[in-house]
């Protein structure tokens, strides 16, 4: 991974990881739970209580992590577990690294993302004059 940063503190490749595909902070922070404790079986009432989100959003964020390949349900309950080939767990690890180094940054650019994401949205309800 290139070590070069963007505005001298977040790597390229976090930035660009954060920004393609980190959809909100507490879906950052599942992964990173998740990471942080790779043999733990996770179901919604356990991460909802170590993220103090209601158990409804915490199964939402256990199928998003599990579509996007950081998590893989354990046989036949509602829990799922970390998962990450060697390439995505790279780079969960330098996400990681910048989250607990530069936590003020990654969240504000996710917000930004989120912001600008709304912004495009609310714009196409506005009137026009014609």
């Amino acid at each position: 991974m290139n070590d070069k940063t963007q505005g001298g503190r977040l790597p390229d490749e976090v930035r660009r990881y954060v920004i393609a595909n980190v959809p909100s902070v507490p879906y950052l922070e599942a992964a990173l739970l998740l990471r942080a404790e790779p043999t733990q079986e996770w179901d919604a009432a356990k991460l909802a209580q170590r993220l103090y989100i209601k158990p409804r959003e915490a199964a939402d964020l256990l199928h998003t992590l599990q579509n996007s390949l950081v998590a893989m349900p354990v046989a036949e309950r509602t829990a799922c577990r970390y998962t990450a080939d060697p390439v995505l767990a790279k780079m969960l690890d330098a996400v990681a690294q910048a989250y607990a180094s530069n936590l003020f940054e990654v969240t504000d650019l996710i917000h930004t993302k989120l912001d600008k994401r709304a912004r495009v949205f609310a714009d196409a309800f506005k009137l026009r004059k014609s």
